[in-house]
């Protein structure tokens, strides 16, 4: 997710065991696991290669997402609506209070723990429906979100900014709470834009090095083979000058 592999860059299972000092096994494992989440992707050749993020329908399903998630804070705001589910609510808090006392490094499996959050404040809105929705929206966008937690600051700040919502809806603020989700969502969309535009650039900086490098060695193969023709041509020189020497009276 850094960059460091080019799209073009097979990661075979070989090379891949070798940098990292372990077995095969673990290597093909873990290549699976990636192309399940869609971080790498199995061609025609059968080999597996790094998945370039995909950022062109991200605003698109961003602006989806952000408006189930706010339609579910805003339905209890009109009269007569369902309230919502104060237990789950609590539930929620206490585990992101958890977290809060004992953050997880940073790690871009905790999307998964991200939204999780977020499916059950829709769920506690009282419109199931908005939960299934969101989750297929999410699944849409969860390999390029995972770039939102790469570093410790996007994960604390996640954390704090989930308790301030939940707190905001437990305590009957909702106008604050749906302030509070919009700049959330949007805040996490610029990061995860940001941090998978660089890694895009990175791979193709990546690509460009690599093409350079063998453009380099087939340079000095070819000074090489100038080389060795010269030296070949100067031995053959020689060895006429010997034997013309060797017939003179």
């Amino acid at each position: 997710m850094s960059g460091e592999f080019s799209f073009r860059d097979r990661l075979a299972e070989e090379r891949l065991a070798a940098l990292l000092g372990v077995s095969r096994t673990p290597v093909r494992e873990a290549l699976a696991r990636l192309a399940s989440d869609a971080l790498v992707e199995k061609r025609a050749d059968g080999g597996y290669y790094p998945t370039e993020p995909d950022l062109g329908g991200l605003r698109d399903l961003y602006e989806i997402r952000v408006t189930l998630e706010l339609r579910g804070l805003q339905r209890a705001m009109e009269p007569g609506a369902d309230r919502h589910d104060r237990r789950r609510l609590a539930d929620l808090r206490a585990r992101w209070k958890e977290l809060e006392s004992a953050p997880p490094r940073p790690d871009p499996d905790f999307v998964s723990i991200d939204e999780s959050f977020h499916i059950t404040l829709a769920r506690a809105s009282g419109n199931a429906e908005l939960a299934t929705m969101l989750r297929a929206i999410n699944a849409r966008i969860r390999p390029v979100r995972m770039y939102d937690f790469l570093t410790s600051d996007r994960v604390h700040l996640t954390i704090d900014q989930h308790l301030g919502i939940v707190e905001k809806v437990l305590d009957g603020e909702l106008a604050a709470a749906v302030e509070a989700l919009r700049s959330h969502v949007g805040e996490s969309m610029e990061v995860v834009e940001r941090r998978a535009a660089r890694a895009i650039t990175q791979m193709v900086l990546h690509r460009g090095r690599a093409h350079a490098g063998r453009d380099d060695v087939l340079a000095a193969d070819l000074a090489d083979g100038r080389e060795g023709d010269q030296a070949r041509e100067r031995t053959s020189d020689r060895a006429e000058d010997e034997a013309e020497a060797d017939h003179r009276p």
